[in-house]
């Protein structure tokens, strides 16, 4: 049984509850622990999955957390410096699921956090057992 941290990004909490939702399942029916730490936005995930690492205390990681298109220029900042982030630590060997959705809207990002419909949640945690899974084979 594998114990997974679940970083959230809590700036949209609607959308947050149905990415938990779905992260929670998929990490429940496959008969793991988890825990859950909540942060300010997006670029604050990679930072916290980073002092996590460091703790010894987790097998693998979902990043969680939505970013919505605005009027400036902040959307590429923050969605590709989240990304980069949390790229940089699996390429570290961290078993990590990103599901931080970057989306041009609202509607963009209901349809994928929602677990009936893309679950993007549930693929996070699924991404990161099938993660942990590699680290153990090639490990």
């Amino acid at each position: 049984m594998a114990r997974v941290l679940i970083v959230e990004a809590r700036f949209y909490a609607h959308l947050n509850d149905m990415l938990l939702d779905g992260a929670r399942t998929a990490l429940q029916e496959a008969g793991h622990d988890y825990e859950i730490v909540t942060v300010p936005g997006a670029l604050e995930v990679p930072g916290a999955v980073a002092l996590a690492a460091e703790s010894g205390q987790y097998d693998a990681y979902v990043a969680l957390g939505v970013v919505i298109r605005g009027e400036t220029y902040h959307f590429e900042i923050v969605a590709g410096e989240s990304a980069r982030g949390l790229m940089a630590l699996a390429l570290d060997g961290l078993p990590l699921g990103n599901g931080i959705l970057t989306v041009e809207n609202e509607a963009q990002a209901l349809v994928r956090a929602d677990p009936a419909q893309k679950d993007k949640g549930g693929e996070a945690a699924q991404a990161a057992l099938a993660m942990l899974a590699l680290k153990a084979k090639f490990g």
